[in-house]
C-alpha cells in the first residue's frame, strides 16, 4: 500500500510541475514598457521642447515639422500635424515597431523614441505649446 501511494504521489506531483511549468513561462512572451513625461510647467515645457528641437538638429533631422529616424527592419512611423510650428520626432531602434503623433495646435513638441522589439508608441497633443517625450521599451 506505500509503495502505491508513493507511486501516486509521485505521479502527481510530476504532473502538477509540468503543468505549472507549462503556464508560467509561455515559448513566444513579448510586451513592452513605456516611459512618459509631460510638464506641466510652461517654462519646463518649454524647455523640453527646446531639447527635443536641439537633439533633432544633431542628428542631422529638422528642428520643425515631423521627424523620423529609423534603424531596423519593418518599422512605420506616421504623423498628422494641424496647425504651426509643429516639432514631432519619432526614434525607433529595432525591428517591428509602430510610432505616431498627432498633433492639433500651435508650437508643441512631442518626442517618441522605441527601443527593442514590437513596440507600438504614440503621442497625441491637442492645444498649444505643449511639450512631452515618450520611450517605450519591447520585449
Amino acid at each position: 500500500m506505500t509503495t502505491k501511494f508513493t507511486r501516486t504521489f509521485a505521479a502527481a506531483f510530476v504532473a502538477a510541475v509540468i503543468g505549472v511549468a507549462g503556464l508560467a513561462a509561455p515559448a513566444m512572451a513579448a510586451g513592452q514598457v513605456s516611459i512618459s513625461f509631460t510638464p506641466t510647467d510652461p517654462d519646463q515645457q518649454q524647455a523640453l521642447g527646446t531639447g527635443l528641437q536641439l537633439f533633432s538638429l544633431m542628428q542631422g533631422l529638422s528642428s520643425t515639422g515631423a521627424n523620423a529616424s529609423q534603424h531596423g527592419n519593418f518599422n512605420s512611423a506616421g504623423f498628422n500635424q494641424n496647425g504651426s510650428g509643429n516639432h514631432g520626432l519619432i526614434v525607433q531602434e529595432g525591428d517591428g515597431h509602430q510610432g505616431t503623433i498627432e498633433q492639433n495646435g500651435n508650437n508643441n513638441n512631442c518626442g517618441l523614441f522605441q527601443f527593442g522589439e514590437n513596440t507600438n508608441g504614440q503621442c497625441v497633443q491637442n492645444g498649444d505649446g505643449q511639450s512631452s517625450i515618450t520611450t517605450v521599451f519591447g520585449f
